[in-house]
C-alpha cells in the first residue's frame, strides 16, 4: 500500500497509535521504545538523551511505500548513517553507501519517499546548534570555520552527504549493540555519538578540502601576472554591473586573451566571465530589493536588464524566488553561489 502523508498526518498516526500501544522504558529508564504504527509499517524506534539538547535515536523499521511532504520547518544540527535502508529525498538521498550532517537553520519544504520492504537500520542524532560551539569550539572560544555552514540560524541550512565509511559503520554497529546499562551505558554512547559526529564531519570537512585543492592547483598553473589580470577583469565586471565591457573588450582592457580569460575565470572563481556577471548582478539585485521602496523595474534597469521579465526570471533560476517574493521579504530558497 502506497501513502501520501504530509508530516502533519505521520504526526497524528503516530500519537493515535500510542494511546492504543504507549512507549515504554528501558530496564535502566534510558531509552524510550516507541513501536511504529501499523498503518505506517513495522519495527520500533530506541530514543535516548545523552545530554541536554542531545538526543541518539536508534530504529529499525520496515515502512509501506510512504512519501512525506514536510514543510518548511527550523531545523536540528543533525547527523545520520544508516546500515540498511534508503530515503529519497528532494534535499539528498540516504542510504547504506551516503550518510547525511544537516545543518541547523531553515529546512526548505521537501518530499522523502521511504520504499515498502526495504528494512531502515541506523542511528540519528539531533544536537540543539549551540552545542555544537560548546563541544566543538576552538580554545578562543571560536566554532572552526568549516563548522560554520552547520549552524545558520534563520537563513537556509546546509546538508552534507558524506560517503559511509567502514569506520562510520562499525561505530553505528556498536552503538546499536551497546552492551552496557545504566550510567556507564550514558558515558558509553555519548562516546560512541562523538566518534560518529567525528567520522561524519572528517568526511564533510575532506570533501571541502579537496574541492579547494583542485581550484588551487588549477590556478597555479596560471602565471602570477596573468591571475592579476583575471581579478583586474573581476572587478571592472563588478564595477560596471550595467553596462559591462563584452568579453572581447574585457580581454582587451586587462592584456590577456579571450581564451585566456575564460580559463582565468574558471581556475579562480569555477565559472566563465558571464556566469560570474550574473553572480554578481543577482547579488547586487537581491540587496536591492531588500531596500525600502524599491521596485523590479528600477533594480532590473540598475543591474543591467533592459526587460524585467528577463531579468525576473533569472533570479528566480539563481535564487528561487522571484524578485517580487524578495521585496516581500520571502527568505532565497538557493545558497549563494558567488565565490
Amino acid at each position: 500500500m502506497s501513502l501520501d502523508l504530509t508530516t502533519q498526518e505521520v504526526h497524528e498516526i503516530w500519537m493515535e497509535a500510542e494511546q492504543h500501544c504507549p512507549p515504554v522504558t528501558s530496564v535502566d529508564c534510558l531509552e524510550t521504545i516507541c513501536t511504529v504504527p501499523l498503518q505506517l509499517g513495522s519495527g520500533y524506534v530506541r530514543e535516548i538523551e545523552l545530554y541536554p539538547g542531545l538526543e541518539l535515536c536508534i530504529f529499525n523499521e520496515t515502512y509501506n511505500d510512504i512519501t512525506q511532504r514536510v514543510p518548511e520547518n527550523s531545523h536540528f544540527v543533525q547527523f545520520a548513517v544508516y546500515l540498511s535502508g534508503v530515503i529519497d529525498d528532494d534535499l539528498v538521498s540516504i542510504n547504506g553507501e551516503q550518510s547525511y550532517v544537516g545543518g541547523s537553520g531553515i529546512q526548505r519544504s521537501h518530499q522523502m519517499f521511504r520504499p515498502q520492504f526495504q528494512p531502515h537500520v541506523g542511528v540519528d542524532i539531533h544536537m540543539q546548534p549551540h552545542l555544537l560551539r560548546q563541544f566543538f569550539a576552538t580554545p578562543t572560544g571560536q566554532l572552526p570555520t568549516e563548522l560554520k555552514p552547520l549552524v545558520r540560524g534563520d537563513d537556509w541550512q546546509q546538508v552534507f552527504s558524506p560517503k559511509t565509511t567502514a569506520a562510520m559503520r562499525l561505530v553505528a554497529q556498536q552503538i546499536i549493540d551497546c552492551p552496557f546499562l545504566g550510567t556507564t551505558k550514558r558515558v558509553y554512547l555519548q562516546g560512541k555519538v562523538f566518534e560518529l559526529m567525528a567520522l561524519q564531519l572528517e568526511g564533510v570537512v575532506d570533501n571541502s578540502a579537496m574541492r579547494r585543492l583542485r581550484q588551487q592547483q588549477t590556478a597555479s598553473a596560471l602565471k602570477p601576472s596573468t591571475i592579476a589580470r583575471i581579478y583586474h577583469a573581476a572587478e571592472i565586471l563588478r564595477s560596471h554591473l550595467e553596462h559591462p565591457p563584452s568579453q572581447i573588450e574585457l580581454a582587451q582592457q586587462v592584456g590577456v586573451g579571450h581564451c585566456t580569460l575564460h580559463k582565468g575565470f574558471r581556475s579562480l572563481f569555477g565559472v566563465t566571465p558571464f556566469a560570474y556577471l550574473t553572480q554578481q548582478r543577482m547579488e547586487q539585485a537581491e540587496r536591492l530589493l531588500r531596500e525600502p521602496d524599491s521596485t523590479v523595474a528600477e533594480v532590473a534597469n540598475r543591474v543591467g536588464y533592459a526587460n524585467p521579465a528577463q531579468f525576473a526570471a533569472a533570479f528566480k533560476r539563481h535564487f528561487g524566488i522571484t524578485p517580487s517574493d524578495c521585496i516581500r521579504g520571502k527568505k532565497l530558497l538557493f545558497e549563494s553561489k558567488n565565490p
